[in-house]
């Protein structure tokens, strides 16, 4: 408000005041306001926080401690239209006295706005981003998934970029996740050691939305020793490790997807000892012909399972044992 201005509106004030009229009075304040609001948008431009914080003051005060209100980094909305950048041009919301989409101000959150139309306001800024560029062809954009269904813009602190929260806005729709988490093998999701993202790209186009390409190259960014390459490699190893595991929890130890010999014999069907039937044996014996379910963790013999450089001359030496 000018100085002009507020001393017209005090004089009138004490008019008013003079002859009763306490709430034109106030109207008249009110009006005074609103020209200040006018006053302070930029000359040709788009009104700033300044003006939005008339109204929404929380919600400004709550911008200016994000990433996105901070000035001293060129890239973010604080330097480039601060609250129009994504809420669009503000004057016409302005003149018309504010009010929920009056003057065809945008409210990304909005439960009526397409996932398109909101996903359009963040990549603009963040298309560039080589995690993000190819989220068009991700299987959240195909399920029309919009960037605030997992991220909050107006706070400080975005739940879904601590590793020790983000995990609960996964099992929004991830429930059966939820539930593998909690079982007695499992990665340290709960402890924030490991988090979705440490695995997942949730921005990008493979088909699992793996961080790498594939998802042995993603389980070796942690479990470098399982990559090789061996004198004698086995095969799920290199092609993919979800084949015996169960990566997001188990009731069984070291994530696998059922216990041997059974897992194993999801693959390894012969005529030999790995498909005996279940029973005890019916005497004395050194071979392996009798075993039945007795001993039979592969393990026990089968050590090296995920590739052994073992350059013993023998039949057997390719089979990961000791």
């Amino acid at each position: 408000m000018t100085y002009q201005s507020k001393g017209v509106a005090v004089r009138l004030y004490n008019l008013f005041r003079r002859i009763g009229g306490i709430g034109i009075a106030g109207l008249i304040f009110g009006l005074a306001g609103l020209n200040n609001a006018h006053a302070a948008a930029p000359a040709g431009g788009s009104p700033g926080p300044e003006v939005c914080k008339n109204c929404h003051a929380a919600q400004v005060e709550t911008y200016q401690a994000t990433k996105h209100g901070m000035k001293t980094d060129a890239r973010t909305p604080a330097n480039a239209g601060a609250c129009s950048t994504c809420h669009g041009d503000g004057t016409a919301h302005v003149q018309a006295g504010g009010g929920k989409g009056a003057g065809g101000i945008i409210n990304p959150r909005s439960k009526t706005l397409a996932a398109d139309a909101k996903n359009k306001i963040c990549l603009t800024c963040h298309q560039s981003d080589p995690r993000r560029m190819h989220w068009q062809a991700s299987v959240h954009a195909g399920r029309d998934v919009a960037c605030t269904s997992c991220h909050q813009v107006h706070t400080s602190h975005d739940n879904v970029r601590d590793k020790l929260t983000q995990p609960q806005v996964c099992f929004t729709c991830h429930k059966e996740q939820r539930v593998q988490i909690n079982k007695p093998s499992r990665h340290p999701i709960l402890e924030g050691k490991v988090s979705c993202a440490d695995c997942h790209n949730v921005h990008g186009n493979n088909p699992k939305q793996m961080e790498r390409g594939s998802v042995v190259e993603t389980c070796y960014q942690c479990h470098l020793e399982k990559r090789g390459p061996f004198v004698h490699n086995h095969q799920p190893v290199t092609e993919d490790c979800t084949i015996c595991h169960q990566p997001h929890g188990s009731t069984i130890a070291n994530l696998l997807k059922s216990r041997p010999p059974f897992l194993c014999q999801d693959c390894h069907a012969s005529a030999g000892h790995p498909i005996q039937a279940a029973g005890l044996p019916t005497g004395r014996t050194t071979g392996t012909s009798l075993l039945g379910t007795v001993g039979r963790g592969c393990l026990n013999c089968h050590t090296n399972i995920h590739g052994s450089n073992s350059t013993q001359n023998s039949a057997t030496a390719g089979r990961f044992r000791r």
